[in-house]
């Protein structure tokens, strides 16, 4: 049974937030944020708000989402306690200058370098559907670019909203990193102020609203937003797996996922197959098929509220297509079943937009009749491909865009810490995640330094300008091409790609074999031997090979 919310947060009046954003902006310019050691200080205290408040966020998303506690530990607080970790660990590296391929004059004499510098006040703005994960993780990262900011969580997820509202003045500085509160009035007005930075998730609709007002003031933003992502069912795909992987998605919060498949397209060849696929692994989430069953009973996410609901009921009471899985709900509990809606045409009122929901539309559609599709449509923030032919992922690849792809799987690519994520035209831009989330709140600032005494080998560039010294502008073509070349002479480098060899393998081998054995003696002496592990598991060559 869902979980209801009863609780009210008052909303930030105008005085109020003008007074917080206030005090941010004298912080940033302080410099207080700016020192490192107060940034890593923050983090960790980031790291105890999450690791010693885990079963209030746990009751919060059960209460605004009916999250299941191995829901929230999966997606919400593991994704927060490990980028901290990256966060801190990584931090003066990330945060180091650098150095640019200048050459003689500009690098060897100049000392040219690329600071990173904070780009000042932030504001972060949240989604009610991971109320604390698409809040929080932006901040991980202005936190650690040394910026303040200002906290908006969705007047959606009333209890995260109040859990957060309790929690940040704890556990972080006041006077950098404030949170405030309100619905669109009271939006409109913080969005009439200036900020340095604004982050945003959610939706399309209101991104626009967003950048516009970010524009009135030229303020940089991160859009990440969502659209209709696709999944392409090709014939040589695993069945079981793909209908599997796509059934989980829509099981996932009730769908309530930017990252969600949308809709799947299914070739003709193996289109029955994998619909009955998909009708048994929905069985089996739901629990209704107990032979293989192990766990507790399923618990599905509830829609975050009616309209949400009845939006989701009128598309489905307006589909011409057949609904073969599904289809039930109850409104008073907010529980929309999964709904697997087969024999799809590309305008039928279950692709109108982005469905944000358990329903599943089903197209018959070859590879190349997909794409077309796809290319018909805005760019969604992913893309899911099932299939184990080489040239067929290429091809989709190679003739679509999105944010990002998994191959074979669902969400994976959003997982890999050291990529960035986002989305690419109306599914967002901007990047965030590890480094590049810190990127987002930084600006790249270039210095170059030369001596004095460079003055005289460029004594030239000043007027009265002499003709001859035209000669120290000629650029030569190191390069060597020559007029005249066609298309066809063009020749493209294939750059090397990571391989490991043989003798790689056994230096490894035999690392791992020495390590292993000096912290086996560790481990009985002083219980180190993970420790040992991790060390050398983290040295930058061990790292590449992703051991």
């Amino acid at each position: 049974m869902a979980i209801s919310s009863t609780t009210t947060t008052r909303y930030s009046s105008r005085e109020e937030v003008e007074s917080k954003l206030s005090t941010l902006r004298k912080t940033f310019r302080s410099g207080k944020t700016k020192d490192l050691a107060f940034r890593k200080w923050q983090l960790k205290q980031f790291w105890w708000l999450v690791t010693e408040n885990e079963d209030k966020i746990c009751q919060a998303l059960a209460k605004d989402l009916n999250r299941t506690e191995f829901e929230t530990y999966g997606s919400d607080i593991l994704g927060l306690k490990q980028d901290i970790l990256d966060h801190i660990e990584h931090l003066e590296e990330w945060a180091a200058d650098e150095i640019p391929d200048a050459g003689f004059l500009f690098g060897t004499l100049g000392k040219a370098r690329v600071r990173k510098e904070p780009l000042g006040v932030a504001l972060i703005i949240g989604a009610w559907n991971f109320p604390f994960l698409l809040l929080l993780q932006p901040m991980i990262a202005a936190i650690a670019a040394g910026c303040t900011v200002l906290l908006k969580p969705s007047e959606l997820s009333r209890e995260t909203e109040a859990t957060l509202v309790s929690l940040v003045p704890q556990y972080f500085d006041p006077t950098a990193y404030a949170i405030v509160t309100g619905g669109p009035q009271e939006m409109q007005h913080i969005l009439s102020l200036k900020f340095d930075h604004i982050f945003f998730t959610g939706s399309a609709s209101v991104a626009r609203h967003i950048a516009a007002a970010a524009a009135k003031h030229l303020t940089p933003t991160v859009l990440e937003l969502g659209g209709r992502g696709p999944a392409i069912v090709g014939r040589t795909a695993d069945l079981s797996i793909a209908a599997k992987r796509v059934a989980y998605a829509k099981f996932m919060n009730a769908g309530q996922i930017c990252l969600s498949v949308n809709h799947v397209f299914v070739d003709p060849a193996v289109h029955d197959q994998f619909v009955a696929q998909l009708i048994l692994w929905n069985d089996r989430f739901h629990g209704a098929d107990k032979s293989k069953g192990k766990g507790e009973p399923s618990q599905m996410g509830k829609i975050v509220n009616e309209r949400h609901y009845d939006r989701l009921q009128s598309i489905l009471n307006k589909t011409h297509g057949d609904i073969v899985y599904g289809g039930s709900g109850d409104r008073a509990a907010l529980q929309f079943k999964t709904t697997v809606v087969d024999g799809v045409h590309i305008h039928d009122s279950t692709l109108s937009e982005e469905l944000f929901g358990p329903i599943l539309p089903v197209i018959k559609a070859s590879t190349e009749e997909a794409v077309h599709q796809i290319n018909h449509l805005p760019h969604p923030l992913a893309i899911y491909i099932f299939s184990q032919d080489d040239k067929e992922v290429d091809y989709i690849l190679n003739n679509t865009q999105s944010g990002g792809v998994t191959v074979n799987d669902v969400m994976m690519h959003a997982g890999v810490h050291g990529a960035p994520f986002g989305g690419v035209g109306e599914s967002g831009y901007g990047f965030y995640h590890g480094k590049y989330g810190m990127e987002a709140f930084s600006h790249k600032r270039t210095v170059v330094n030369l001596p004095l005494w460079v003055d005289k080998l460029m004594s030239f560039r000043y007027p009265p300008f002499v003709p001859s010294n035209k000669s120290k502008f000629e650029v030569k073509n190191r390069l060597g091409f020559k007029k005249g070349e066609t298309l066809k002479d063009q020749k493209i480098r294939k750059l090397p790609r990571h391989k490991v060899s043989w003798n790689t393998l056994l230096v490894v081998a035999l690392a791992i074999a020495i390590g292993w054995g000096i912290g086996a003696k560790a481990n009985y002496l002083t219980g180190e031997r993970e420790r040992l592990w991790d060390s050398f598991r983290r040295t930058p060559f061990i790292a590449k090979l992703g051991l």
